[in-house]
Formats: C-alpha cells, structure tokens, sequence
C-alpha cells in the first residue's frame, strides 16, 4: 500500500479517536452504553461530560418516564425516559443554549440521547433517552409549542434493553417534580444511576 495512502489513514483514525467519545450509565436495573457527539453537537456534549466528570450524575435516578399510557392530555405523544438531578439544584450547573436539530443534522430516533427542557435554552442537567423515533421532538415538531424541540447529543450503543425495563416500570407516584415531569408520569420506585463514566 502506498505510504501517503497510510498515513493519510492513520490520521483519520487518530482523528476518529480523538473525537469520539463514549459513556456507560451503570443503573441498578443494568447498563446504558451510549456513543456522543461532539462533533455535531458540542456544547451539549460538552456540558453533560462536565456533569459526568465531575460525579454529579453519580447516585442521581431515571425517575420519570413517558409512554403512550400515561399522557392522556397531551395531542402529541411521545415515548422516552427521563433521568438527572430532578430538583436538586444545588448540583446543576448554568443552563446552555440549545443546539437544535436544525443546527446538528441529528434526529430524536429509537436510543437517542437528548437534553430535557422548559422554556428554550433551560436545559442543564436532565436528559432523556428515545424509544421509539420521535420526530415531534425535532425542531418544528410539534411537541413543545415553541417549534425549537430538543437538544439531541447522542446514541444508545447497547443496552436499549435496559432502557426499555425502565420506560415499564409502574408510574403515578406524587412526590417531587420540576419544569419536565408530572406526577402521572414519574417512577413510583425511581432506578437509581450508581455511576455515569467515560468509556473512552
């Protein structure tokens, strides 16, 4: 092989490696193997990374999740579950502007991985994981009033088995909400995040 042809390579590789970054959620009912993207969407990456490295996500829960039972009232339905520091704000960073979908070119499929929010640029802390694809949560969707949808940052590489076991566990416990959740739709016995790390 020519030796241009091999470094040439080499360099992709390195740069591959350099810019690819992986994590594992290790949860109590098993672990979440997830592929970001810093390239496409680097701040919010970058932000959840802080969270990661900083241990602040250790010991935090998925404590809300959202099936086609358990949102009557809304028009538009979506399936996904939802994990962070719920209202513990004491441990949450700034909120970050929102990379939309629009900006990203990424898409709310079956194990993405996106940013929660209230109002636009609210998200922080809490993310959420696709089941399902949900387009009404790309920008223009229909979800959220606003048309900005949601901050998509990467993808389930395995354990989407797990992530499903969570979306099924028996909701409707009162207790605790934010700007995100509802009561109908929160973990009567929430799974706890023992660790969130990077993989490389």
């Amino acid at each position: 092989m020519n030796y241009c042809v091999v470094y040439v390579l080499l360099l992709v590789n390195l740069w591959a490696t350099a810019t690819a970054q992986q994590v594992r959620i290790d949860t109590e009912a098993g672990a979440i193997t997830i592929l970001l993207y810093p390239e496409k969407a680097p701040g919010t990456v970058a932000n959840f990374l802080r969270y990661v490295d900083d241990k602040r996500y250790d010991g935090a829960k998925f404590y809300r999740v959202v099936r086609l039972d358990n949102q009557a009232t809304s028009p538009v339905k979506i399936e996904v579950i939802q994990g962070g520091l719920q209202t513990d704000s004491t441990r949450m960073f700034p909120p970050i502007p929102q990379e939309t979908t629009a900006k990203t070119g990424l898409k709310h499929l079956d194990g993405t991985l996106s940013m929660a929010r209230g109002t636009p640029e609210s998200g922080a802390s809490e993310f959420f994981i696709c089941i399902n694809a949900q387009p009404e949560l790309d920008f223009g969707g229909k979800r959220n009033p606003d048309g900005q949808g949601f901050a998509a940052f990467g993808q389930v590489i395995s354990g989407m088995d797990v992530v499903r076991k969570i979306q099924a566990g028996e909701t409707g416990q009162p207790g605790p909400t934010n700007a995100y959740s509802n009561p109908l739709q929160l973990l009567r016995k929430p799974v706890l995040i023992r660790t969130i790390k990077r993989t490389r």
